[in-house]
């Protein structure tokens, strides 16, 4: 509880006492009015001054300005037990409020705290405690036990875990050691890193999560746009119904001016639009809180009723379906067994540094014995020809394309169809066999897109600028509805247009890319989801969705998230109009007093508050 609090902790309760102690005496005495009056002003003399202020900022029709006019009706009447009762629990659905929001705003100041305040930088081998905007690109700093990361950067010395929970949402460690990089906002846990770094602070990974959340409330959803049309429109409606009942009515019914000012003041106190005014905002906010505490971050709340909504799914496939990493998928050979095949394509391949050749020898795992490999020819955009010793023979190897194949005229007899880049390999004595290399599925994928399906998401797409063939077998592979290959940035948002057109009204539509080459199209969807961790900086620059752990399946949990928040908005939506509605009209026909007015207003207020907080707790199945 912040300071504020516990101080309109102690009014309250000195306002209760007073209150009390009112109703316990003469309730005609002229004594009782002192008791009264204190306890109205421990429990709101703050209310007409902010109702003052604001009618001079040009701000009239707010929940002040109806709280004091129905008050002092309330007390120009001698209703000075419903006057106080009104202030007093009016006060108390304001304080239910400020804790709601206070606990709400917890996880996000929690991410904010990912902020470092120094970097140990290192000049001329002595350490200096500078602020990390003082840091340029290749600097050397230094990150000891217990600090956080303050920019990005690849460690060049030392070894430690990494707590990069406050980012992703992970709680299991991450180990790192010279090679790796590290991402600022992340907790050394152990060992002291020297980092070499590779962003300015401004350009950082903690930078660009602290500003997608500084601006993620000025990006509103329709539900909280609607709620603050609403109250502009409704407050002065409510406040000429009043009028009327407190003057019109009299003046008809010829009498009666105290039941009728009564009444009014008993319709202002009801009509109060707070329940909705504070508890819709707020159930948005404990929704972007959820997320984040999940490693989840969106730039408004408006992308949370999108993904709601959410009908298709269009994936980029590499680095977002695939690892972006080759690895042998298939090893084909006409005779003989499939490590003697793995064995020459290593030889062959040993000199290379091409990515194929360092995933053939990666998939071979052994060591090659130099003295079987004799003189090597690298032939442009075909292959390789190379001498190979086998069986303590010498043989001409040649190891590359179709192309490659074609040219020395070697007729490829592959049993199988492969997909993938494919390796011919062939001899003096014919063809030999095929290896095949692909991209691998990311793990997290297929449950990923089991989940999808299980929310109601009607169509997963993938586009690709690898060949249409390999797509199709990733597609098939994965059990996509659609596939377009041979695609060029400007391809992909042509095709994402087209998909636009045919999704259902008032669905929507969401790509997931990685890739520089995807930041069009990231922007043209109506929500643009990257991976944070391996995205372009480019690519988050452009989406409206950040998953920082690059699990596609938070997709998912996100779909949950929105579904669990946009449920509680209705709810309380419903819930409020209904409640204000009926107990308006039983106020304004006599059958209701200004106690139901109270519940009308600060019950339904603390109940819809209560209910907003469940947007915070989210269990990720």
């Amino acid at each position: 509880m912040t300071k504020k609090q516990k101080k309109m902790v102690i009014r309250l309760g000195l306002s209760a006492v007073f209150f009390a102690a009112a109703i316990a005496m003469e309730h005609k005495s002229i004594l009782a009015w002192i008791p009264y009056i204190l306890a109205y002003l421990f429990a709101g003399y703050d209310i007409p001054l902010k109702a003052l202020r604001n009618i001079k900022n040009g701000q009239v029709f707010d929940e002040n300005f109806l709280m004091t006019v129905a008050t002092f009706g309330a007390i120009a009447v001698g209703s000075l037990e419903e006057a106080v009762a009104v202030m007093l629990f009016y006060q108390v659905g304001e304080l239910f409020n400020d804790y709601a929001v206070h606990k709400s705003r917890r996880s996000i100041q929690d991410l904010m705290d990912i902020n470092p305040e120094y970097a140990n930088l290192l000049r001329d081998g002595v350490e200096e405690k500078v602020d990390p905007y003082e840091v340029e690109i290749g600097d050397t700093i230094v990150i000891r036990p217990g600090e956080r990361v303050p920019l990005d950067g690849a460690v060049i010395r030392g070894s430690s875990s990494l707590d990069t929970k406050a980012l992703t949402g992970e709680s299991m460690p991450v180990e790192v050691e010279a090679g790796n990089n590290v991402v600022s906002g992340s907790i050394n846990l152990s060992g002291v890193l020297e980092v070499r770094t590779t962003k300015l602070f401004d350009d950082s990974t903690v930078a660009k999560i602290l500003e997608l959340v500084e601006n993620a409330s000025s990006r509103k959803a329709k539900a909280e746009t609607f709620i603050t049309r609403f109250a502009r429109i409704y407050t002065p409606i409510v406040v000429i119904l009043a009028l009327m009942l407190a003057i019109v009515l009299p003046l008809v019914s010829g009498g009666g001016w105290g039941m009728w000012v009564y009444r009014a003041c008993s319709f202002l106190v009801v009509s109060c639009p707070c329940a909705l005014v504070i508890s819709v905002p707020l159930s948005f906010f404990g929704g972007l809180g959820a997320a984040s505490r999940n490693g989840i971050l969106l730039k408004g709340s408006n992308y949370l009723e999108a993904m709601a909504n959410l009908d298709t799914v269009v994936f980029d496939k590499t680095g977002t379906l695939t690892n972006g990493r080759f690895q042998v998928s298939d090893v084909a050979p006409v005779h003989g067994t499939r490590e003697a095949l793995l064995e020459l394509a290593a030889m062959g391949e040993y000199h290379s540094n091409h990515p194929i050749a360092m995933s053939v020898k990666e998939a071979y795992g052994k060591a090659v014995d130099m003295a079987r490999i004799g003189q090597v020819e690298e032939i442009s955009g075909h292959g390789i020809h190379a001498q190979v010793r086998r069986d303590g023979v010498w043989h001409e190897l040649l190891i590359g394309n179709r192309k490659l194949m074609e040219s020395r005229q070697i007729c490829i007899d592959t049993p199988a169809v492969l997909t993938g880049t494919t390796l011919y390999l062939a001899d003096e004595t014919g063809y030999l066999g095929a290896i095949v290399i692909s991209d691998s599925i990311r793990q997290d994928v297929p449950a990923a897109l089991e989940g999808l399906r299980r929310q109601g998401v009607r169509n997963l797409v993938m586009l690709t600028g690898d060949r249409e063939e390999v797509g199709r077998a990733v597609a098939d592979k994965l059990g996509l509805d659609q596939v377009f290959g041979n695609l060029l940035p400007g391809d992909k948002v042509a095709r994402v247009e087209a998909l636009l057109k045919e999704k259902a009204f008032g669905k929507t539509l969401a790509f997931v890319g990685d890739g520089i080459n995807d930041a069009p199209v990231l922007a043209r969807a109506d929500v643009g989801i990257a991976m944070g961790g391996i995205g372009s900086d480019a690519a988050v620059e452009a989406a409206d969705v950040v998953i920082m752990d690059d699990e596609p399946s938070r997709i998912v949990d996100t779909i949950q998230i929105a579904r669990k928040t946009m449920g509680i908005v209705r709810q309380n939506i419903l819930f409020a109009i209904g409640v204000k509605v009926l107990v308006l009209a039983l106020v304004a026909v006599g059958y209701a007093s200004m106690w139901a007015a109270v519940f009308g207003d600060v019950g339904v207020s603390v109940l819809a508050i209560l209910n907003a907080i469940r947007a915070l707790s989210y269990a990720r199945k």
